[in-house]
């Protein structure tokens, strides 16, 4: 089997090994592929491509007629036209919970820098302000204390459910919303506006379909608190951006943790990057070197599965579920 991996700097940046893919087939690996044209020439002739962020859609399927398997080394696959890969016969993959602790532990460097403003303060430290002061303790800024908190958290998938139990021991309370409410100890189920209402800290933790583009746009930042804390974990696409910007640069918010964007990397002019009180890191809340361990692994044993005629993390089937107000849509796997 001819093996192509088109974006595998992200995933491996030479710290780990694709040697285990070379036991599976012939393998060629390129760091990043960057155009349509690039990617249809570098996947000529390929029955199975691993892809991270690279778009496959029903246009580079038609000219790929060996094609016969696509692994997503990520766990959302927006990226890919899955009904056309379903009509082709192309089998696709995704790895679900293999980051869930890495970006829970994300979430909560994001609201800590907001709460305790840690780099502010050791900046501080380091340029001299305690040395020369007269005072043994100062505060910048206002600390804030999250036991007894609201935290509301959007999605309560894998990474939702890890971010609700460390909320719950550092003593906050826990709303959700999703499309499928289970009884879970601790958490509490609303509405999705009263969760923004009642939050003071709000965590999305769901995928990017058309009914969840700019979910969070001016009329539910507009139900948030003024001393509330907007984070966001999941895919850009989620947050309407300029409506965001405004929120916070009218201090409508009290600040904003972004892993993600809408285009990545961002255009420079992105209003968010010089937004008041907006923190943000470059989608790296999944690349701790043991989550990109298990995310190796497990693309390697979803292809090595796919050869045994015994494919598993299959996404390829669609089903309906409930996302509230009414909304009924389809969507591939459950929430991150």
């Amino acid at each position: 089997m001819e093996i192509v991996i088109l974006d595998g700097h992200t995933l491996n940046p030479g710290d780990l090994s694709w040697d285990k893919f070379r036991e599976l087939g012939s393998l060629k690996v390129y760091e990043r592929t960057l155009d349509l044209e690039e990617i249809v020439e570098r996947s000529q002739g390929a029955q199975a491509l691993i892809v991270n962020k690279v778009s496959i859609n029903n246009e580079i399927m038609e000219n790929l007629r060996n094609l016969r398997y696509i692994g997503v080394s990520a766990t959302g696959y927006d990226i890919i036209d899955i009904q056309a890969a379903s009509q082709r016969g192309i089998t696709v993959t995704n790895v679900p919970g293999y980051s869930s602790d890495s970006v829970a532990q994300h979430v909560f460097a994001l609201l800590l820098e907001m709460t305790n403003r840690v780099g502010l303060h050791a900046k501080s430290t380091s340029k001299g302000e305690w040395s020369g002061g007269k005072d043994w303790s100062y505060v910048k800024r206002p600390i804030i204390e999250l036991s007894g908190k609201t935290i509301g958290i959007v999605g309560l998938g894998n990474i939702g459910k890890k971010v609700a139990h460390v909320a719950l021991a550092l003593g906050m309370n826990v709303l959700a919303f999703g499309p499928r409410p289970k009884e879970i100890p601790g958490v509490k189920w609303v509405k999705l506006v009263d969760l923004f209402q009642k939050s003071d800290v709000i965590s999305l933790h769901c995928p990017l379909i058309e009914e969840t583009a700019d979910l969070v746009d001016a009329q539910l930042l507009g139900h948030m608190k003024p001393t509330a804390y907007l984070i966001n974990t999941s895919r850009g696409g989620l947050i309407n951006e300029a409506d965001l910007a405004f929120a916070l640069n009218e201090r409508k918010i009290a600040g904003a943790g972004l892993d993600v964007l809408s285009h990545e990397p961002p255009e420079s002019d992105n209003p968010l990057l010089d937004a008041r009180k907006c923190f943000i890191t470059p989608h790296n809340a999944w690349a701790s070197v043991e989550a990109r361990t298990r995310l190796l692994n497990q693309t390697h044993q979803n292809l090595a599965s796919f050869l045994a005629d015994s494919p598993t993390n299959v996404v390829s089937r669609k089903v309906q579920v409930k996302q509230g107000k009414g909304k009924t849509h389809e969507i591939t796997h459950p929430q991150e």
